[in-house]
């Protein structure tokens, strides 16, 4: 009796252990999206005051899609690197397109006037839209700003790619040493599997 207790016990911390390994190494969001999901498509406002959506893009071959605001300092130490993301791979069929989550009122600094600010101030080169009611972001599951989906333009729709950081080094861009953004469209591109398909997001928690 005392054996069977034993092996019990243990079994049940085995149990527990893999349970907490699977969720490290899969730190996608509780609620949103997964690699594979298709993701659905919206229709934001962008600074210029159009309605911009994933479906107008018609030539395009996926999107890097970045939940991101104006005064988060994660998402400040990475707008630099989110316009390179852009200018590398819009022509290449992979536009930025970021989306401010933030509820103003809880945060005045991400107003949609603030936003138009700090485009113009920072010379963005991609949509910058305003997830009016705080809709978009639950639906992927972004809980951090920045937080980026990799997405993949198929037959079937928006495929989800890659969840998670821009690179694994926020503070400085020349020290960063994996690129997980620039690797998973890199690998798209070429027809391949992303490497790293799940990173955890460092950033802000989104403004609700």
């Amino acid at each position: 009796m005392k054996t069977l207790k034993i092996l019990v016990g243990v079994a049940f911390i085995i149990a527990i252990s893999a349970f907490a390994i699977d969720k490290v190494s899969n730190p996608e969001t509780d609620g949103g999206y997964s690699i594979g999901d298709i993701a659905t498509d919206f229709k934001l406002k962008n600074i210029d005051n159009t309605d911009i959506a994933l479906a107008d893009y018609k030539d395009a071959k996926g999107f890097i899609v970045i939940f991101t605001c104006n005064h988060c300092p994660y998402s400040v130490a990475y707008e630099d690197r989110i316009i390179a993301l852009d200018k590398n791979f819009k022509t290449k069929g992979y536009p930025v397109i970021a989306i401010n989550p933030n509820n103003p009122k809880a945060y005045p600094d991400d107003s949609f006037d603030n936003m138009i600010i700090r485009a113009k101030d920072k010379g963005f080169t991609f949509p910058y839209l305003f997830d009016d009611g705080q809709k978009i972001y639950p639906q992927y599951g972004a809980t951090k700003t920045p937080h980026v989906y990799v997405l993949e333009k198929t037959d079937k729709g928006n495929i989800v790619r890659y969840i998670g950081a821009i690179d694994n080094n926020y503070k400085d861009a020349s020290s960063a040493t994996e690129k997980y953004v620039e690797d998973a469209v890199n690998a798209l591109l070429k027809g391949e599997k992303v490497p790293v398909e799940t990173t955890k997001a460092i950033g802000c928690s989104i403004k609700a």
